[in-house]
């Protein structure tokens, strides 16, 4: 029961618009660890949450990710400050996607999902 995944609502600004997404919240080292490993696809609305305790710098890879995934990195008010897009990887060397600064969140979805949605850099998450 104690390694449940949370699983929250968010919303994101752009603009005048508000988009809604179901996460799943990553808020222990061993779940930012797993995240969407061997996951075989996610839901059109759905994706996963980072949660750091602090701001973080570094990337993520994708190792024994089986979907491609696009990644908004947030600071500590929830602005998306980089968007990257991540292929799948099976082998033992896998590229790491860094933003190349700090962050406090991350939030991982399908594979354009963010472009199809009109989301973009500078725009705003609501986690209430």
């Amino acid at each position: 029961m104690k390694n449940r995944i949370k699983v929250k609502m968010i919303k994101i600004l752009s603009g005048n618009r508000e988009t809604r997404l179901t996460v799943q919240v990553a808020d222990t080292q061993r779940k930012r660890e797993k995240g969407l490993m061997f996951v075989g696809g996610l839901p059109e609305n759905e994706g996963m949450l980072f949660v750091f305790l602090e701001k973080i710098y570094g990337g993520f890879w994708m190792k024994n990710t089986l979907i491609p995934l696009s990644i908004a990195f947030l600071d500590s008010d929830g602005e998306i400050l980089k968007i990257l897009d991540m292929e799948p990887c099976k082998e033992d060397k896998c590229p790491t996607y860094d933003p190349e600064l700090s962050y406090h969140y991350a939030i991982e979805v399908n594979l354009g999902w963010f472009e199809r949605n009109q989301i973009k850099e500078g725009d705003y998450v609501k986690f209430d």
